[in-house]
């Protein structure tokens, strides 16, 4: 067994109810909260203003962000962190989504750092322990954002897509409610659902995986593999609502100490360049085409992969049931509604040349086992293109 480390500084609340505890969690780290999440509907008022009770009770003053926007921007970002001065912000509560949630932690640090949150990207100037402390409460089962450290964000201006990566933005509390992801709507809970998916596999055959991160890993693959297709046909299924929660947060706790490979790299530049798509329907777009690019190089974990998708292929060899799991993973995608292409997701060709231009920015592609030139990444998508 090779040595590795594992780090999770995150306090973790998992279980139904737990919302209530958000005001106690918060007033932990402050007495002046910044409410960040998406814009309110009819279905999401009720628990923002649950959230919002919690933290009077608590005794914590609380302003609301409800400027987030899908694959959150520098702007949407450096407008939450305005709000948050003037606010006079010492603690910043995320309840949403993986936007809501990275929105947050990059405001924690540009409300108190010189410039904005892009200029201290992974690659750029460090944090200092100024960062505000950071709230996340998770209202999909998806991003594993609530137990990571990573906060991702679009460029405005460039449309390019990087992310904060510092211990300093993990959350300090994680309240996971199974019951706030009840009445997400089907193609949400699939396309949120398969990101749980990739997170998990993604870290399982990353060339800096550990037995710890494996053995998550494999776990979260399973729960979503049981009950992914469950709660797209029945959201109120509370049961597996919970499941694909934990298996979100296992996921989570995958990539905080492995990563991800190349597929999000792509997501996350078809999501920079194409604003309008979701990041899970971003990875299912490519899915198809990764797995036949990379099974050969891992087979004997793209095979315990199938297994677990269909546990008659324990009975075959690894090259056969790794092969197979590229079937099994298309079935998925079409089972749950995320057979997609990109043509059909509004990106045009161009948008095409552009994402694979610009598919090397961030480096997971270097943590797949094959690594895929510019070249191979484009011919990737125009095979994604249009999905038959």
């Amino acid at each position: 067994m090779k040595s590795f480390t594992y780090f999770q500084p995150t306090e973790l609340r998992f279980g139904s109810g737990r919302l209530e505890e958000t005001g106690e969690a918060t007033a932990r780290f402050g007495k002046r909260c910044l409410i960040v999440s998406r814009p309110v509907n009819a279905v999401f008022e009720p628990r923002i203003d649950r959230v919002k009770r919690s933290l009077i009770k608590a005794g914590v003053e609380c302003t609301h962000f409800d400027g987030v926007v899908p694959n959150p921007t520098t702007d949407c970002v450096t407008a939450g962190a305005q709000l948050a001065k003037l606010h006079k912000a010492d603690v910043v509560l995320g309840v949403g989504g993986g936007s809501s949630m990275d929105t947050a932690k990059a405001i924690a640090v540009e409300a108190t750092h010189p410039g904005t949150a892009w200029d201290y990207l992974y690659f750029k100037t460090p944090l200092t322990g100024k960062t505000l402390p950071v709230i996340a409460v998770p209202t999909t089962s998806g991003t594993g954002s609530h137990v990571t450290q990573v906060a991702v964000m679009t460029e405005t201006k460039t449309k390019t897509k990087s992310a904060i990566y510092n211990a300093s933005i993990y959350p300090k509390i994680a309240i996971v409610d199974p019951d706030l992801m009840e009445t997400l709507p089907p193609h949400i809970t699939a396309s949120t659902g398969f990101d749980v998916f990739c997170h998990a596999f993604e870290s399982y055959i990353h060339i800096n995986g550990t037995p710890y991160t494996d053995y998550l890993a494999l776990e979260a693959i399973r729960l979503v593999a049981e009950n992914l297709t469950v709660v797209v046909k029945d959201g109120a299924n509370q049961a597996a609502r919970t499941k694909m929660a934990w298996a979100d947060t296992l996921a989570g706790l995958c990539i905080a100490n492995a990563g991800v490979t190349l597929p999000h790299g792509i997501g996350m530049t078809i999501g920079g360049q194409c604003p309008q798509i979701m990041h899970g329907e971003a990875l299912g777009v490519v899915y198809p085409q990764f797995t036949r690019f990379t099974y050969p190089t891992a087979v004997e974990k793209f095979a315990a992969m199938g297994r677990i998708f269909d546990p008659a292929l324990i009975n075959q060899p690894d090259d056969v049931a790794a092969e197979q799991s590229c079937e099994l993973l298309d079935d998925l995608l079409k089972k749950i509604g995320m057979w997609l292409g990109l043509k059909a997701l509004g990106a045009s060709e161009t948008d095409v040349v552009a994402i694979a231009d610009h598919s090397h920015v961030l480096p997971d592609y270097k943590n797949n086992p094959r690594i895929a030139s510019r070249d191979e990444i484009y011919e990737m998508l125009m095979a994604s293109y249009e999905r038959v």
